[in-house]
């Protein structure tokens, strides 16, 4: 006897989604309060009153009292299950018919592969089963996209699997630049809700620098108070005149030692002067740096948000000036060790194009994430005017991808 409810609650929805295989942040009941430009809806699905599926929905009201139905990451449930499969496509249609939808879009958070760069792996067995069922159902499949605009999830993502000692499986390259990052005296602490404007204001210096636009002081703000402890704010801060005045007595050191050797101490002569050019670099620099900023400065952060065991690192900034700071070396790996200490699995960097040849790519494979592929994205047809409709939307979606 299979049944299906229409409004339960968050704490029912939630409690499924954190219970599965398929945990995913926009999944979250709470993410639709994040989404408020779309309206919302939570669907139960039962079998003998046992729940076997969930939704959390996002409605888009269109113009003519139309909608378009969105389930990111959803709908939770057992795909290698026909029958469940079935019921619950039968089931969602039949609720788009009441919301006068056009089409209802999902992207199940189903893996095609898992691998490390320059890794060649089968794709999964059970996704392709899963892919045959929601066909069968009557879904229709956008098929393998490899760019990211060209779905409304990236398809392919970079993501960390957390474990103890996460720096030992980092890249040589990667290490080194921790080290200088540390040697400029970055400090990446976790904040608060009163550290969001800093944060938004090193975003808003990425976008500019970028061309992109990502999102305000007011947005991250909501994010920070929805999510609560969930929501991790990580910041990257350097102290310029306090670090300025160790260099000025490392220097101070190293000029004393140099009085202090012998002609015939070559080597030690040869290591004491490139340490003092090193630290007469970082002395120019930093005396700069004190002229036109504060005593502690954040250059860079990243907003990242947990959900059950699993978290999605979703904005991140940087103030360009101290780009040789290399400040997101301190970032992620402190970002990677809290998820961990908090019983985090993974953490996500986001969406990297399919190719992997993208700058984005080049950058997050310094801390040696797993390539993730996942199944993509289905659309459920619902009216009469979904050819029409399925075609005026990717009309759309192609030209903002342009701009």
């Amino acid at each position: 006897m299979f049944t299906y409810k229409v409004g339960i609650s968050a704490k029912e929805h939630d409690d499924f989604a954190k219970a599965s295989n398929q945990t995913n942040l926009l999944q979250s009941s709470a993410w639709a309060q994040v989404k408020d430009n779309w309206s919302n809806e939570r669907l139960g699905f039962y079998k003998d009153d046992v729940q076997i599926a969930s939704a959390s929905i996002l409605i888009k009201r269109l113009p003519l009292g139309m909608t378009m139905l969105y389930i990111p990451r959803g709908p939770v449930m057992d795909y290698q299950d026909q029958e469940v499969v079935d019921f619950v496509i039968k089931s969602l249609k039949k609720y788009g018919k009441s919301k006068h939808a056009l089409f209802i879009k999902f992207d199940p958070a189903l893996l095609l592969k898992a691998y490390k760069t320059g890794q060649e792996v089968e794709e999964n067995p059970e996704t392709l089963a899963a892919l045959d069922n929601l066909k069968k159902a009557g879904t229709e499949w956008t098929g393998r996209t490899m760019e990211i605009a060209e779905s409304i999830q990236p398809r392919f993502q970079a993501n960390v699997y957390t474990q103890e000692d996460m720096t030992a499986t980092f890249p040589k390259h990667t290490k080194r630049l921790m080290k200088d990052a540390n040697n400029r005296g970055v400090v990446t602490t976790r904040g608060s809700i009163d550290d969001v404007q800093a944060f938004a204001d090193v975003v808003a210096l990425t976008e500019n620098r970028k061309g992109v636009a990502l999102r305000n002081h007011d947005y991250f703000k909501k994010m920070m108070s929805i999510y609560g402890d969930d929501a991790y704010l990580h910041l990257a801060k350097v102290n310029l005149p306090k670090r300025l005045a160790e260099y000025q007595e490392q220097l101070a050191q190293i000029e004393k030692d140099l009085a202090e050797t012998a002609d015939h101490q070559k080597k030690r002569l040869t290591k004491l002067t490139q340490q003092q050019t090193s630290v007469q670099k970082y002395i120019k620099e930093f005396e700069e740096f004190v002229d036109k900023y504060d005593d502690e400065l954040i250059i860079a952060g990243i907003l990242s948000v947990r959900f059950g065991n699993v978290m999605e690192m979703l904005y991140a900034g940087m103030n360009d000036e101290f780009k040789k700071f290399y400040p997101q070396y301190s970032l992620y790996p402190k970002v990677f060790e809290d998820a961990y200490a908090d019983g985090i699995i993974w953490a996500n960097m986001g969406g990297v194009e399919g190719s992997l040849d993208d700058g984005l790519t080049k950058f997050k494979s310094n801390f040696n994430p797993t390539i993730e592929e996942f199944i993509g994205e289905f659309n459920i047809p619902v009216s009469l005017l979904y050819k029409p409709a399925m075609l005026a939307y990717n009309l759309r979606k192609k030209s903002r991808s342009k701009h």
